[in-house]
């Protein structure tokens, strides 16, 4: 009784939305963005999933860099407008920057099973339109936050969950990731120990068995390149659990790098978020992505 209460109390942690209650009007939903183009990726019944695209102003128009943002909520809820100033960011440091949206489940009624399958099918359309988007097809990150962390990592590790009928021929692997305290451990792990954490979140929610949707059970030499910012007194996703996955990734000889911020809470690298860390996040991204030679050293 006591570790079904513990999980209960997990399970409503991760389907409210990262974002305190003052900062819920700058990430409204739908979203708007003055400078960016939007495009359907995907269709599903009387749902048209988009992208909203941020292009650099100037520089080369083929061959460029390129990264999708998965936004926070639980898989319940969310905007991609928390994205929206990492992307103008990048965008003017060169990459094309894309923010996502995805079905969740208090708008389409889903579970977590079908929003990896939709960032599946955004990383897979991005990447079979790059040579019109001006896109290098092997130089696509994934990022996003909290629950968009865990479909940023899902792109990057869990096989099959793809929409049916789509052309598996077109990989949706990233080739780097960028994680903003991810949900990475679903599913119970060895040496992973946490009240109320790393058992098993149960079927009937995430839509598939838990460890089908636990990217640090699915981590394989030769995964992208991978960057987790974390807060250490996180209470919704705990920072072991980050740990956690760094050592699987290193143990398989992958490129992993987790930065700590210390005694900082979950979503603190949201932009306008008081006594957060977003400039710091978002130099440590610049500066992850110049380390792949993706941007110009400043």
């Amino acid at each position: 009784m006591k570790n079904t209460a513990r999980l209960a109390a997990l399970l409503l942690a991760l389907a409210a939305p990262a974002v305190s209650a003052a900062e819920k009007s700058s990430f409204k939903y739908p979203p708007s963005f003055n400078g960016a183009r939007t495009e359907v990726y995907k269709t599903v019944g009387d749902v048209k999933l988009t992208l909203s695209i941020f292009e650099p102003a100037s520089g080369p128009k083929s061959g460029r860099p390129a990264i999708v943002f998965f936004f926070g909520g639980g898989w319940s809820s969310g905007s991609p407008a928390q994205f929206e100033q990492q992307c103008r960011h990048l965008a003017e440091r060169g990459m094309v920057a894309i923010t996502a949206d995805y079905r969740v489940a208090s708008r389409h009624q889903v579970k977590p099973v079908a929003c990896v399958a939709d960032a599946k099918s955004a990383m897979r359309w991005v990447r079979a339109n790059a040579t019109r988007l001006g896109i290098d097809p092997r130089r696509i990150a994934a990022g996003g936050g909290s629950a968009g962390g865990h479909l940023a990592a899902a792109t990057a590790t869990l096989p099959g969950l793809d929409e049916p009928g789509e052309d598996t021929r077109v990989s949706a692997v990233p080739d780097a990731a960028v994680l903003f305290n991810p949900a990475l451990v679903l599913a119970p792990m060895e040496g992973l120990a946490l009240e109320g954490f790393g058992t098993r979140v149960p079927e009937e929610r995430l839509g598939t068995k838990p460890e089908n949707l636990s990217p640090a059970h699915h981590v394989k030499r030769g995964a992208p390149p991978t960057i987790i910012f974390h807060g250490t007194a996180d209470t919704t996703v705990p920072f072991a659990t980050a740990e956690a996955f760094a050592r699987v990734m290193k143990a398989a000889g992958n490129r992993c790098e987790l930065v700590a911020y210390d005694g900082q809470p979950h979503g603190f690298f949201n932009f306008g978020r008081q006594g957060g860390k977003y400039p710091e996040t978002l130099a440590a991204t610049d500066a992850f992505l110049v380390s792949l030679g993706w941007l110009p050293a400043k």
